[in-house]
This record gives C-alpha cells, sequence and structure tokens, in this order.
C-alpha cells in the first residue's frame, strides 16, 4: 500500500475527523467532554509510536493541523483544548525521534508554529518541547532559536515590530529554557548577565550547579538571587524559593546549624504548616520534641488562618480551643470554610460552644454576603450552630443569633423560610424518606 493511500485510508485519521467533528460550535459546557475524546484518539496514537513511530508522526501532524482548523469553532476559555494541542506537539516530538527523523529538522517545524501561532497553542511549547527533546534535538533547537534570538537585535529590527523588542525578549527566554535544559551553565550565564538577571534566573543557575554537587557555587548564586529579590519586592515568592533552597545547600555542606536557624527565622515570621515542616527539616531527632513545643509557643503570634490549619494538624487542640474562643464573630466571618470547617468538625464533641461559633460563622459569612446560590449551605451551617448551642446549654446565645437575624435579614425571601424552619425545628424530608413514606402508604390501603 503506497503512503498517499495510507494517508487517506488510515482509520485512525478517520477517528480524529469524526472526534473534532468539524462545522459544529463546541460551547464551554460541551469542551471538556469534546477534549477527552480527543485524548483517548492521542492515546490510541501514542500505542503505535515504537512499532511504527513514522506513521504516529503523520498522524500527530495531522492531527495538530486539524486543531488549528477548529480552534474557531471551540470555546476554550479553560484552555483544556490548548494544552491539549502542546500535548500533541511533545507526542509528535517523541515520535519523529524514534523513527529517527533530523533533528534539525525537527526544530525548523516547531519554530515555524511557534512564529505563526495565531490561537496561542505555541505560547509555552519551548518549555514543554525541551523536556521531550533528545540530546541531539535540544542543540538543534538551541542554534535555531539562538539564531532568532540574534536576528532580533539586528539594528533596524524593532521598527519592524508592533511592539518593540518583543521578539529578542521572546528568543531570548525560549533560550534560557533550552540552555537551562541542556545544564548549559556557562552559556545561560552569559545570555542572562547580557539581557536580564532576575531571582528566577539565579534559582535556575544554582540549580544546575546542584546538580553537579558544586554546591558552593550553588550559594552564591542564591545569596546573589536573594540580594535581587528583596531589591525588585521587598517578601516575595522568589525570596522564599531561594531561602528554602539556600538552606538545603547549607545542608549539603555541612551546615545544619545555618540551614536550622535560617528556618527558625522563617517560621517565627510566618508560623504555618508549610514553614513547620521545611522548620522540622533541619531539627536533630532527639531534639524534635522540645522544637516541637518551641515552635507552638511562637506560633501563638500567627495569623488566625494559619493557626487553625497547623494546630488542627499537629493536634494542639487545647491550644486552638483557647485561640478560638478569644476570637470575634468578625474575625472567624473572615477565614475561609476550607479552613473553618474541619475545626468545627473536629471540635463539634469535645468542645460543642467553640464549634457553635465556628458553625454560625459559616452560616453568617452566606448570609451576610447575600450569596443565594450557597443559602442551603448556610441553613445547614446554622442548624449545626443551633445544635452545638443547645449542647453547650448557650441557648441564650442561640436566641440572640435568631433575633439578629430576623431584624437584619428579614428581606432575604429565599432563605428566611429556610431559617425559620430551622429555628422550629422542622426539617424538610429528604428525597428517599419521602419515597419510603409513599411505599409504606401504599401498603397500608
Amino acid at each position: 500500500m503506497s503512503p498517499r493511500k495510507r494517508k487517506l485510508t488510515d482509520p485512525l485519521e478517520q477517528a480524529i475527523e469524526t472526534a473534532l467533528a468539524p462545522g459544529r460550535f463546541i460551547n464551554y459546557n460541551s469542551a471538556g467532554s469534546f477534549v477527552e475524546n480527543l485524548q483517548e484518539i492521542a492515546k490510541d496514537i501514542e500505542k503505535i509510536i515504537e512499532s511504527d513511530p513514522t506513521r504516529a508522526a503523520h498522524l500527530y501532524e495531522t492531527f495538530i493541523a486539524a486543531c488549528h482548523e477548529k480552534a474557531d469553532e471551540i470555546d476554550d476559555s479553560s484552555g483544556n483544548f490548548g494544552m491539549q494541542v502542546e500535548e500533541l506537539f511533545c507526542a509528535w516530538i517523541k515520535s519523529r525521534q524514534v523513527a529517527g527523523e533530523d533533528r534539525e529538522e525537527t526544530a525548523r517545524l516547531l519554530l515555524a508554529w511557534m512564529e505563526d501561532d495565531p490561537y496561542g497553542f505555541c505560547y509555552d511549547l519551548d518549555r514543554e518541547a525541551a523536556k521531550v527533546l533528545d540530546k541531539k534535538g535540544l542543540d538543534a533547537f538551541a542554534r535555531q532559536v539562538r539564531e532568532k534570538f540574534e536576528a532580533a537585535a539586528e539594528p533596524g529590527n524593532d521598527e519592524k515590530e508592533h511592539f518593540p523588542g518583543y521578539a529578542r525578549r521572546r528568543w531570548g527566554e525560549a533560550l534560557k529554557t533550552i540552555l537551562a535544559a541542556q545544564r548549559n551553565i556557562d552559556d545561560y550565564i552569559a545570555l542572562c548577565e547580557e539581557n536580564q538577571l532576575g531571582a528566577k534566573e539565579c534559582r535556575v543557575i544554582a540549580d544546575m550547579y546542584r546538580s553537579r554537587r558544586r554546591f558552593a557555587d550553588a550559594l552564591v548564586w542564591i545569596e546573589r538571587g536573594l540580594e535581587i529579590a528583596r531589591a525588585e519586592t521587598g517578601s516575595s515568592f522568589a525570596d522564599h524559593n531561594l531561602s528554602d533552597l539556600r538552606r538545603t545547600i547549607l545542608s549539603n555542606l555541612g551546615r545544619a546549624g545555618e540551614a536550622l536557624q535560617s528556618a527558625w527565622i522563617e517560621f517565627q515570621r510566618h508560623p504555618s504548616v508549610f514553614s513547620y515542616k521545611e522548620l522540622m527539616r533541619y531539627v536533630p531527632a532527639k531534639e524534635r520534641i522540645a522544637w516541637h513545643e518551641k515552635a507552638m509557643k511562637a506560633s501563638e503570634e500567627g495569623a488566625l488562618d494559619l493557626q487553625i490549619k497547623l494546630w488542627l494538624e499537629k493536634k494542639e487542640i487545647d491550644r486552638l480551643v483557647v485561640r478560638l474562643r478569644r476570637a470575634t464573630d468578625e474575625e472567624l466571618e473572615g477565614i475561609s470554610h476550607f479552613t473553618t470547617e474541619p475545626a468545627a468538625r473536629k471540635l463539634e464533641r469535645s468542645h460543642p460552644d467553640v464549634a457553635g461559633r465556628i458553625y454560625r460563622a459559616l452560616g453568617m459569612r452566606i448570609v451576610n454576603a447575600g450569596k443565594s446560590n450557597y443559602y442551603d449551605a448556610a441553613l445547614d451551617n446554622l442548624e449545626c450552630a443551633k445544635k452545638c448551642y443547645i449542647k453547650s446549654g448557650l441557648e441564650s446565645d442561640w436566641e440572640a443569633l435568631v433575633d439578629d437575624v430576623r431584624k437584619r435579614h428579614y428581606r432575604k425571601k429565599g432563605f428566611m423560610p429556610g431559617f425559620e424552619q430551622v429555628v422550629s425545628g422542622y426539617t424538610e424530608p429528604t428525597f428517599l424518606a419521602r419515597a419510603k413514606r409513599r411505599w409504606r402508604g401504599k401498603t397500608k390501603q
């Protein structure tokens, strides 16, 4: 069978066309299942990469181009369709490598798609491609991207661009990505110092030195990155990221005491689950109990939402209860339900008075904000609050809450009928309860 005929009759090509449904617009609600169908086709192609890589590469080429044809017929606001196209490019690279195809041609085609990218499918393609390209592929990609980068710096090129300097920045970032993937420290440093050296780049350089076990060199670049981060933004994610790596490198250099002191300072500034774990990484095994107590004492100065998470995880229930009893209703209402709900459930039996206040805050957070879509959740929380108040002998607190809700929220017609049912103790039977009652009624006839 000729290659031309096989291309026309390949059942997987037909499956691609069927799955893409040409001419039919895919709205947002249907986009998820639509992309899942495409993923199944991609998996079917992946199965033949080892046995018939040339065929797989041709199928991926058709698939990629067909997705571009489809791009105007889908609401891709979730970005899933674009990510699927990116994955197809990576699978295409793998197929060509298995087939032994020319690496220069692979790089040239990648760049052609990156330069002509009307739908943004190739926005981050250099980063993903660098993860799957083999050594020869990375070398070819680096050479061609460097040519683009250097051409962008030629006199007069800025005048041709809608956004002067954009091309040089773009290809410079792509080249940095490739050099990092190659672990080419010298060229990476030279490129950064010529164009832009920020905290992020210092972190990459430090990682490359660390991979070569050149820990002292890695530490030099971490310190340089920290200096840049603090000068630019004060306290930033880059600063935090570099600080974590600095402690690891200090430990690698046998300076565990300095790493521990750094982690302790960080915990004191921001006591949380994450900074606690980072601290305990450097605490000697024999000293963990003493350091735990020291950390818990220091965490009492932290933010309430972080305290709740930390103390729940470390089972510091007494400390948590004392703090929550001091908290105002406004404080509790200001914390995300993802944080307070676990605390309410944990304390419901042992400390129902505290749990009642948390459930109250969970409910009133919704009601005060007028989030009518979540009134059912608010009613559930207020019903739990009522039970906890009664269990604790705090009926007067519940009655005060009822009076407050009636005075301030009586106009909320979507909420008040349900709230009055909670107050009176009447609860609408569940669907299954109604069904069983209906059956019992028939059996009595």
